[in-house]
């Protein structure tokens, strides 16, 4: 089999393309990932998904035949996808948002790909800053997540293949909905996950898709620099799933003064100091705990709830977790 009768479905012109179904779409990805699939024809699809708009169930039937192809994983409660490649400002704080929640008992999955970038801001080179740790194979993730509640994979351990795709942006030119997918994907099955955008729209679509993927709770924000990380200043449009269920959460601002999400301006040595108490700022802690109290929601805690308990375990955290 081939590519064509897919790109024919989408490329036929006004009035007779269509977008993919979600068998469709399953299918194509299946095709692309055997390897049996020209290369040309690959570039064609996926850009012609990026001119139509890729819909939810196309995403879905992308991750139905992604999944298929990974290993068998460890347990974990939470997942944490991190693909915002474009990322150009300042430290990741949400990595301590994750650390946090993985100090209330729930396990928790990073996996991603943006270590690429060499302003010393990529999330993979401030994981050790963080606190937290990488798993180097598969066999050590579970090791890891058993030793720390919480553990980062990347994306060419969890699937080389799906990196190949992924950085077929840099002949193309332009993103494809390989980030989408790889945002949905949740390789661990959790019942609980969180995904951040960088546009808007892209929240009712993943949120869409997840659904149709049976995803059971959820939560979706605009993120800085597209990651899972809320602005403190700013009320905050969650797009949930809770229980199967699909629905709208307005956050409001915890902190009254407007201001942007830290530059570039911190050290890597500033995400340990703020974990350790060596630097206090309320602007980052409210950042932080904030993040963290949004992600305990997919989990299941109410918003006043889940506030409540990232604040408690951030005041307790030196004796939570030793790095």
């Amino acid at each position: 089999m081939t590519l064509a009768p897919y790109i024919h479905a989408m490329g036929r012109g006004p009035g007779r393309a269509r977008n993919l179904s979600q068998a469709e779409a399953e299918q194509a990805m299946t095709l692309i990932l055997q390897g049996q699939a020209d290369p040309h024809a690959v570039g064609a699809l996926l850009m012609l998904m990026r001119y139509r708009g890729e819909i939810p169930a196309e995403i879905a039937g992308f991750v139905q035949a992604l999944r298929a192809t990974l290993p068998e994983m460890p347990q974990v409660d939470l997942d944490w996808p991190s693909y915002a490649a474009g990322r150009t400002r300042g430290l990741p704080w949400f990595l301590l948002s994750a650390r946090l929640v993985a100090s209330t008992g729930a396990r928790v999955l990073l996996h991603g790909w943006n270590s690429h970038q060499s302003d010393g801001a990529d999330v993979r080179g401030a994981l050790n800053a963080a606190g937290i740790t990488q798993a180097n194979s598969l066999s050590d993730l579970a090791h890891v997540l058993d030793q720390h509640a919480i553990a980062y994979l990347p994306l060419e351990i969890l699937s080389p293949r799906a990196l190949e795709l992924l950085n077929l942006r840099q002949v193309l030119g332009l993103r494809s909905c390989v980030n989408t997918v790889l945002r949905v994907l949740n390789p661990a099955g959790a019942g609980a996950a969180v995904q951040g955008v960088f546009h808007p729209p892209y929240r009712g679509l993943q949120q869409a898709a997840a659904h149709l993927l049976g995803q059971r709770d959820l939560c979706i924000l605009k993120g800085g620099g597209g990651e899972f990380e809320r602005n403190p200043t700013k009320d905050v449009q969650v797009f949930r799933l809770v229980g199967g269920q699909a629905l709208e959460t307005t956050l409001p601002a915890l902190l009254p003064e407007p201001r942007r999400l830290p530059g570039a301006d911190y050290p890597l040595s500033a995400l340990q100091d703020l974990w350790s108490g060596g630097t206090c700022d309320p602007y980052l802690e409210q950042l932080v705990t904030g993040t963290a109290a949004a992600a305990l929601m997919a989990l299941g805690h109410a918003p006043d709830a889940a506030h409540t308990l990232a604040t408690a375990h951030w005041a307790q955290r030196d004796c939570l977790i030793s790095t």
